[in-house]
């Protein structure tokens, strides 16, 4: 009996491209012993997840040892902005064997592309998940209106 195997065309692809991903993270990674870091220089981008409910846009920032008092929140017109600083963990006398967690400054825009509440905008930190909240201008919440009868 022969067995058929399901061959998968993006397997292969899937495959390289985690390679390559690899290849271009070790060569930019950061060098053993060094005390800075080339990648402090040029900063990180933390990963956001953004969604839209019925009271507003909500963003979630990874920002995993990013202390409170590091973090800035700016809304300009309708860009928001948030920046702020891992710092590197520093001992006296600890030689690292590799680094992968990225430190230094971060900034990331978003357009915002939504009339919000500028004045209710709320931000929390916990468990290294920054959460921000945007709510939406009165005007643009849907509004449900009661037929009269006459």
């Amino acid at each position: 009996m022969i067995d058929v195997v399901r061959w998968d065309p993006f397997s292969n692809l899937e495959e390289l491209h985690d390679r390559v991903n690899r290849l271009f993270q070790e060569s930019m990674g950061r060098a053993v012993g060094r005390r800075e870091p080339a990648a402090a220089a040029r900063g990180w981008a933390p990963l956001v997840d953004i969604y839209e409910d019925t009271d507003g846009i909500v963003l979630k920032v990874d920002v995993a040892g990013v202390k409170r008092e590091d973090i800035e929140i700016e809304v300009t017109g309708d860009v928001l902005t948030i920046s702020g600083e891992r710092k590197m963990d520093e001992q006296e006398g600890r030689e690292y064997l590799r680094m992968e967690r990225p430190c230094g400054l971060f900034r990331r825009s978003f357009n915002i592309g939504a009339p919000i509440s500028q004045s209710d905008i709320k931000a929390s930190l916990k468990d290294g998940v920054l959460e921000v909240r945007l709510p939406k201008a009165e005007e643009t919440k849907p509004r449900k209106i009661q037929v009269e009868t006459t």
